[in-house]
């Protein structure tokens, strides 16, 4: 196994956490890891949030400054890739350096996906994915200053949340016909469309941007007519996944690199995780999962099977997301209509529930984070449970 060398291709969650699943399942041969980042692999989810609005924000790493050298991983940060050439085994930066591979990981993440009538506006639109746009975006979000945040996604509506608590006027607008479309059953969707709207933000339902144009203000006409004027606008709409080193390598990609349920690629040497990899299901589908809890999961599961390890078992999934005081936490299966409800939402704490055919599908925490390890056991057991029970907050779930 020393003989082996393991390089990394990027330096977000699913990176830094491949590298150490790989010293910690026993990997002990050359090992490393390339970065387009001057920094060190950090966190992401705290860029929408305690880095607009901490005082003296700092990025809280992904492990330790020390572990690096401690765990011998020789850092790359600051470089670009140009090639990856499949038969030498090899990949090669932009100042024309090579370095040999015997296992390839890519990491590379996703960018913001482009809106090019936004983009022309310059300097004071933002998109938000690294810690330097965080930098600027906090500048921006002055006391005072109009915003408009163009998507009602999570990021668009962490965004919303961190630039009212920093001061802003701040309208959002979204094509769709709700927020959190994507992620969120219809009862959490109506709860944070009114928490929002509490807060003093306005938020712009069916509505679409047709025209913008810079001057003192921004100015931002809607297909109905409407005109916005704001100091910043900051947009997130989806993402685009750099597969762009995999594609012109000749691996399978569809906005993002086509993996299989071991994170293996096309090419059994080459392997993806995190944001770029697309999951391809048992009935063909393909599936990302954009989420900081599916980069750890993928990057223990590609670091097995790059060591012939058994894999690890999946888990519900699960990703939460911080908006003003509240935060809430998802666990399994969002889609569905049908959600019962134990706690009280207007009190700011409560627990929506999904069952399906008497079991436990999907449940979204809010303001309870004590209870989500019960329920994602609950789910994961399959388990026939009694709705009444899952309600009635005198019943406690972990005697479920």
């Amino acid at each position: 196994m020393s003989e082996q060398i393991i390089a990394i291709i990027g330096g977000g969650q699913a990176g830094a956490m491949a590298t150490a699943a790989l010293r910690q399942q026993g990997f002990s041969g050359p090992l490393h890891l390339f970065s387009n980042e001057m920094h060190l692999p950090y966190e992401r989810p705290p860029l929408s949030k305690a880095m607009l609005l901490d005082d003296n924000p700092q990025l809280q790493p992904v492990l330790p400054a020390n572990w690096w050298q401690d765990h011998n991983v020789q850092l790359h940060l600051g470089v670009t890739l140009r090639e990856i050439d499949r038969a030498t085994r090899t990949l090669t930066l932009a100042d024309g350096q090579t370095y040999r591979w015997s296992q390839l990981l890519l990491a590379t993440g996703a960018a913001a996906r482009p809106l090019p009538l936004l983009d022309a506006l310059g300097e004071r639109c933002f998109t938000l994915r690294h810690a330097g746009d965080a930098e600027r975006l906090r500048a921006a979000l002055q006391p005072g200053k109009s915003t408009v945040i163009v998507g009602a996604g999570t990021i668009g509506l962490e965004l919303a949340a961190s630039a009212t608590q920093r001061g802003c006027r701040v309208t959002v607008v979204e094509l769709a016909d709700t927020v959190m479309g994507r992620n969120a059953p219809a009862p959490v969707r109506d709860y944070l469309l009114a928490r929002h709207q509490l807060a003093g933000v306005r938020v712009l339902l069916n509505s679409a941007i047709e025209h913008a144009e810079a001057g003192e203000f921004l100015s931002l006409t809607l297909q109905n007519g409407e005109t916005l004027q704001a100091d910043a606008v900051v947009y997130g709409i989806g993402i685009v996944a750099n597969d762009a080193l995999a594609r012109e390598t000749g691996l399978e990609t569809a906005n993002g690199i086509i993996v299989d349920a071991a994170c293996t690629t096309a090419d059994p040497a080459i392997f993806a995780a995190g944001d770029v990899a697309l999951t391809r299901q048992p009935d063909g589908s393909l599936r990302r999962i954009e989420s900081w809890e599916n980069a750890n999961f993928q990057a223990q599961v590609a670091a097995a099977a790059m060591l012939g390890l058994p894999l690890p078992e999946a888990t519900p999934g699960w990703f939460w997301t911080d908006q003003y005081s509240d935060n809430l936490q998802f666990v399994g299966e969002m889609q569905g209509e049908n959600w019962l409800c134990r706690g009280e939402p207007g009190d700011r704490k409560a627990i929506w529930l999904q069952l399906r055919e008497g079991v436990l599908a999907g449940a979204v925490a809010l303001n309870n984070g004590r209870e989500v390890r019960v329920l994602r056991k609950l789910i994961q057991s399959g388990r026939v449970v009694s709705e009444d029970a899952l309600c009635d907050e005198s019943v406690p779930l972990k005697s479920l």
